[in-house]
């Protein structure tokens, strides 16, 4: 997309990969093992990665038929589809790397290359690289960010500025067709990364067409078919991303009601919240669920592009302010009618649950604005202090959002006893004891987890969206090993029971008695800590 020198990126990358390290240290020392599998989260995210790079080469059209909450279908659609990172992920994978190896790569990965895309932009919009290295830290290391290292979408948000970038160009350069195919490429790699960046990007570009609308509303004739070709295409593109979710929304009711939007929608404390140690050590209890305070040397610099905002930059000082607005907007969800009359409107809001996510979009105009800020500022001094500034300005951003080291725990791998699962001959269904009920499916991640060393269906289920189908399960496989228990199973076409002693804690001991005292429990094998595999056969009957 550009021909800067090649000597910016490589600075760019390095800084992006060293501010990668230190802000999630210590996990590059050992990504083999450290991991965040405290969260249930990272566990589901692992999964993911692991069945698309699993299923995509073999059996695309069925890469939404995966293997948890058997037998509903398009359980995959029940969370973000992390198709991109996943396919970034590829060589670790094929090189023998585990799911949480994978995982801990593109954390790192997704961290860089969002600060690199928020370079981009500011880069491009300023020719200062001090500047546009200061909104891509400011843009990827914020305590939002680093705060959601769980959440692995969240890491590759790379594709909201440059979505911008192109975006901002189709409108400014008579709607050349190459911006049209890069902003089409970018809403699409959104898409296919997270549902909620792809309604973010709309947002984002809807934003940039209005403060642009002066500029391009004299070339419509050229620069409308330009942006139809770009919408088209995105458009055409998600299409088979889009049907698995809206079989789920038809046939299963994952849609998200305005009452769940409540739930998880951001009120205005949570903007002056931080994570980072300084802030905590100063003001901020951290208690918050989110945290949007962008640094103060980052709103300061944002202030400076409002005061010293340049005829040039202006148009870019005011798209930044507007996709600001809009997302401390929309991240407050039902607090404000605003919300309901968008979701009213536009349908893809119907699948997002957490509408504070949509302060990103703040973090985003504010990091740009800081770029913005401090071009200003660097023009105004002599070189030598435009250096210095820059270099301060960099560590300011990089010490408030600090939150390293990270309590991390260790990954042991996945028990061996379920490659018994991988070898069985013929048809297998497992079920993992204890079998959550709903309140608690979150207990369900580590069996999912878990599943990627044999990929059988398995009726446990960890994800965004619990289907009616594990409700009713949990109803009666709650109560293993009782006889109505097992009889359910059963009826539910259940194989293999996988039985975890340790989670039934004061019980377990009475728990594996009753399992070897039950005729249709054939004991196939025991871990050294307890864990012990069943094939359920049906009883003789005389």
């Amino acid at each position: 997309m550009n021909h800067w020198p090649r000597s910016h990126w490589t600075r760019a990358a390095l800084v992006a990969m060293f501010l990668a390290v230190l802000h999630t240290w210590p996990l590059a020392t050992a990504p083999a093992t450290l991991s965040r599998n405290d969260n249930g989260d990272a566990m589901l995210n692992e999964w993911i990665i692991a069945w698309v790079q699993r299923q995509l080469p073999r059996h695309p059209l069925q890469l939404f038929q995966a293997n948890i909450f058997y037998p509903a279908p398009d359980t995959l659609a029940f969370s973000e589809p992390l198709i991109v990172p996943a396919i970034l992920g590829w060589p670790v994978r094929l090189a023998g790397g585990s799911p949480v190896l994978v995982s801990n790569v593109l954390l790192l990965l997704g961290l860089a290359l969002t600060m690199l895309g928020m370079y981009a932009l500011v880069h491009e919009w300023t020719r200062d690289e001090a500047a546009a290295l200061v909104a891509g830290a400011a843009f990827a290391f914020n305590t939002h960010m680093l705060m959601r290292l769980a959440h692995l979408q969240a890491m590759h948000a790379y594709g909201l500025p440059l979505a911008l970038l192109a975006a901002d160009r189709l409108l400014t350069r008579n709607g050349r067709i190459r911006d049209a195919l890069w902003l089409a490429f970018w809403t699409t790699s959104m898409a296919y990364t997270s549902g909620y960046f792809a309604v973010f990007a709309c947002f984002v570009i809807a934003v940039a067409a209005i403060v642009r609308a002066p500029e391009w509303i004299p070339n419509a004739r050229r620069v409308l078919p330009r942006c139809a070709i770009a919408a088209v295409l995105t458009l055409l593109a998600v299409v088979p991303l889009s049907l698995p979710y809206r079989r789920v929304a038809d046939e299963q009711h994952m849609v998200r009601s305005l009452e769940n939007v409540s739930e998880y929608s951001a009120t205005l404390p949570v903007y002056f919240a931080s994570a980072g140690r300084v802030h905590r050590w100063l003001w901020s209890s951290g208690d918050h669920q989110d945290a949007f305070f962008p640094g103060a040397t980052v709103f300061a610099l944002g202030v400076c592009a409002l005061l010293f905002v340049r005829r040039e930059s202006g148009a870019h000082v005011a798209i930044l302010g507007g996709i600001a607005v809009v997302g401390v907007v929309m991240s407050l969800g039902t607090h404000t009618p605003v919300y309901g009359w968008i979701y009213g409107v536009f349908p893809p809001l119907t699948g997002i649950r957490a509408a504070a996510r949509f302060g990103i979009l703040f973090l985003l105009a504010l990091a740009g604005l800081a770029g913005l800020g401090l071009a200003q500022l660097r023009r105004r001094v002599r070189p030598r202090l435009a250096m210095l500034l820059g270099a301060a300005a960099l560590v300011l951003v990089m010490v408030e959002a600090l939150d390293a080291p990270l309590h991390l725990r260790e990954f042991r791998g996945i028990p061996h006893l379920y490659q018994l699962l991988a070898q069985e001959p013929g048809r297998v269904v497992l079920v993992e004891q204890p079998f959550y009920p709903p309140q608690a499916v979150f207990q369900n991640a580590e069996y999912v987890l878990n599943s990627t060393s044999h990929w059988r269906p398995l009726m446990n289920g960890y994800s965004g969206y619990t289907p009616d189908s594990y409700r009713e399960f949990a109803r009666t496989f709650w109560f293993f090993p009782r006889p109505h228990s097992i009889d359910a199973m059963q009826n539910a076409g259940v194989t293999h029971v996988m039985v975890h002693p340790e989670r039934f804690e004061s019980m377990a001991a009475e728990i594996i008695r009753m399992c070897d005292r039950e005729p249709r429990l054939e004991k196939l094998g025991v871990s050294r800590n307890g864990l012990t595999l069943y094939r359920l056969r049906p009883l003789a009957r005389e």
